[in-house]
């Protein structure tokens, strides 16, 4: 048996056949032509095709994954639109009289190189997104078709990588679950398997070999492992975890409906993290306390400009409908560091992540935030819904954004527009916040830990920076020391704490931000249950002591 370790990017377990996956690789040549108009129009009409190509799994995506996961491929046709890359393949061809296919290939590969060696992650991820959309125009450039992701029986994918457009195709080809050497959690492609909820591993760093074709193999997405070749009674025991984990599944749902209470009569909140309406419609199902972070990036990521106050408002209101009269707490846009689009007008930064993001960008783009905090005000009229401001270091922060609420309510009632009563709440997630988070709390309806950017910031580590994962450790005990200090600040002037990010999906650490005194955890949504048992299963009265001594040892 073969075993190899990578990244889960989707929790559950595949048994089939091996199908290993080599995408076509045409070998690009590189010579002039005379007629670079004749060129030009080559190229053009193969843009145009691939366009057409990505409508058409646009729709197919609409069906597999829902409309937000489908912006996908608006955003690979935004790439063939990019005024760069085009400018950069109409030089080749026009002033270097080169061949269409060379000129899109020397292109694709520069973008490539450009977003693979950028610090940031996400941006990292970004570079096959570059490489479907060339690899899509010099298929069409050498007349060849799609190729086919499809078996007549389940099947397990085994490629170096996947790019968006074939992943989705992966819904109607009889594949129960994939791995690649290469890829990133970040990346598209696991955002679709994510949606797919199809056991899938990335990053695995194996070599494809064809002799593994038609081995079967188990994907344990559980451990982010892939056996190959395993024996009868290694299958048998990973068909049995899968029975047990289902089985796990299913008992959860007897927590449908609970009220989340300690054994000895704590109570607290379990809401959900969420970034997409159909997302909410999972926090229903999933019976959350409500929207704990509604992440809306995606609605400005998936188009080629800034979405209208209008388009804004359609959606938060149908979320605050959806959630009835729980809450729904939706994040102010936190684009930079690694969200970005042309059109954000972000300065190229060395560290982006120190740079102009969150409530930076926001305060010096005073209509963008003006438009969606509008939409805010006007949806709150359809439901429950707060806001809360994302990357806030100082207290002058929190002065200005005041400043700005006051102005829309005045513009709103001189308008005759109704509006509800919308909560104001603080992420905490840089150290400086944590040290004025008593300043902070008398300013703000409510305080929200993002675990996430705390640890990173707190430990000095990019947790996507392989080179250094050994020293990341969210668990480092000055992150419980600050989420400590944060909640007794907060309730010392009566105001809610919510815990969002990796750390708050631990059902292992769950009693201790019991015990610290956490009035929310949010998680997402398909962990809403685990969580409840969780709480459930605690007693803090008889942890909270010994607990907290821990911290300060």
């Amino acid at each position: 048996m073969i075993e190899f370790a990578g990244k889960s990017v989707f929790k559950g377990i595949a048994s089939a056949k091996i199908s290993v996956y080599k995408r076509y690789d045409p070998t690009v040549k590189c010579f002039t032509v005379d007629d670079p108009e004749a060129e030009l129009r080559r190229f053009y009409a193969a843009r145009d095709m691939a366009v057409d190509q990505l409508d058409e799994l646009y729709s197919m995506a609409l069906d597999e994954v829902g409309d937000e996961s489908a912006a996908i491929f608006m955003i690979h046709t935004m790439m063939l639109e990019d005024f760069s890359f085009i400018n950069s393949v109409e030089n080749l061809i026009s002033n270097g009289h080169f061949n269409a296919e060379y000129a899109v290939s020397a292109t694709g590969h520069s973008f490539y190189d450009m977003f693979l060696g950028m610090d940031d992650a996400y941006m990292q991820a970004r570079s096959a997104d570059v490489r479907d959309v060339s690899e899509r125009l010099l298929t069409i450039l050498y007349g060849n078709s799609q190729q086919e992701i499809s078996s007549d029986e389940p099947a397990i994918i085994l490629a170096e990588d996947l790019s968006p457009s074939e992943t989705v195709r992966l819904a109607k080809g009889n594949i129960i679950g994939f791995v690649t050497s290469a890829g990133s959690v970040s990346s598209h492609t696991s955002i679709l398997a994510r949606t797919m909820k199809m056991p899938s591993i990335v990053d695995a760093g194996f070599e494809v070999l064809k002799e593994y074709d038609g081995l079967h193999a188990v994907i344990d997405g559980y451990d982010g492992k892939i056996y190959i070749d395993p024996d009868e009674a290694f299958v048998t025991k990973m068909l049995r975890k899968q029975r047990d984990e289902a089985i796990k599944a299913e008992l959860l749902n007897e927590y449908k409906g609970r009220d989340n209470v300690t054994i000895d009569g704590r109570r607290i909140s379990l809401t959900a993290s969420v970034g997409s309406l159909s997302e909410i419609d999972d926090a229903v199902f999933y019976d959350a306390g409500g929207i704990g972070l509604f992440r809306t990036e995606f609605i400005y990521l998936e188009k080629e400009r800034f979405p209208t106050e209008d388009e804004l408002f359609e959606i938060y209101r149908e979320a605050a409908e959806k959630m009835g009269d729980k809450e729904v707490c939706i994040r102010a846009l936190d684009v930079g560091a690694d969200k970005r689009m042309g059109y954000f007008g972000l300065p190229e930064e060395t560290n982006p992540a120190l740079g102009c993001r969150g409530i930076r960008y926001l305060l010096r783009n005073p209509d963008i935030f003006r438009t969606q905090l509008r939409a805010i005000y006007r949806a709150s009229a359809y439901g429950n819904l707060s806001v809360m401001y994302p990357m806030i270091s100082t207290v002058v922060d929190v002065g200005r954004i005041n400043r700005f609420n006051n102005d829309i309510k005045k513009e709103l009632d001189a308008d005759g527009i109704e509006y509800g009563n919308v909560k104001h709440g603080i992420i905490v997630e840089t150290p400086s916040a944590v040290m004025i988070s008593d300043l902070l709390a008398r300013e703000a309806d409510f305080l929200v830990i993002g675990t996430n950017d705390l640890a990173q910031y707190t430990l000095v580590i990019d947790r996507e920076e392989t080179a250094v994962h050994e020293f990341y450790d969210p668990l480092n005990i000055s992150m419980f020391r600050m989420i400590k200090m944060v909640i007794d600040n907060a309730h010392r002037y009566k105001k809610k704490v919510s815990i969002c990010g990796e750390l708050s999906s631990d059902p292992t650490i769950t009693h201790i931000f019991l015990a610290m005194g956490a009035d929310e955890i949010s998680v997402i949504p398909s962990d809403i249950l685990l969580m409840r048992k969780a709480v459930c299963s605690t007693n803090v009265t008889e942890i909270s002591q010994h607990t907290l001594q821990q911290l300060w040892m």
